[in-house]
């Protein structure tokens, strides 16, 4: 059975603001709908599904996120995951250049949860808090002599 990561979908409060801060860290919108009806009540798992849903690729057109804003039900608030929680809990991109990405996030309110680290000296890493309380973790590769 061959099997390939399609996307990786998440939940958001306001899919608007989600956009703007994706689409600024270099991630392109390739699709946007509304669904509904007995075709998304059946996948999903709900009846009366309703969503706003947005595609979104990177630059290198392997990874997707898919963003959605449910109207119905009414979307559930939790408290933000924590890094050591159980369960999917954050999304990873690998940048150029972390400083410019953590100005990227700064813009839209997003800062690291505590700084910048460096992994044995192959990356810099951090993690943000995103929009919706999402934790996105940004990666510069560093460069080998």
């Amino acid at each position: 059975m061959a099997i390939t990561l399609e996307n990786v979908g998440i939940a958001v409060r306001d899919i608007e603001a989600a956009i703007s801060f994706f689409t600024d860290l270099g991630l392109t919108v390739v699709g946007r709908d509304t669904v509904s009806g007995e075709w998304t009540d059946t996948a999903v798992g709900l009846d009366g599904n309703h969503a706003k849903i947005a595609m979104l690729r990177t630059p290198d057109g392997h990874g997707r996120l898919e963003l959605f804003e449910y109207l119905h039900p009414e979307a559930i608030e939790s408290e933000p995951t924590r890094p050591h929680e159980i369960g999917m809990h954050r999304v990873a991109f690998k940048v150029d250049d972390i400083d410019a990405a953590l100005e990227t996030a700064a813009r839209h309110g997003c800062r690291p949860l505590r700084g910048v680290a460096n992994y044995q000296d192959v990356y810099k890493l951090t993690y943000v808090r995103g929009p919706s309380g999402i934790i996105v973790m940004l990666a510069e590769e560093l460069k080998r002599s």
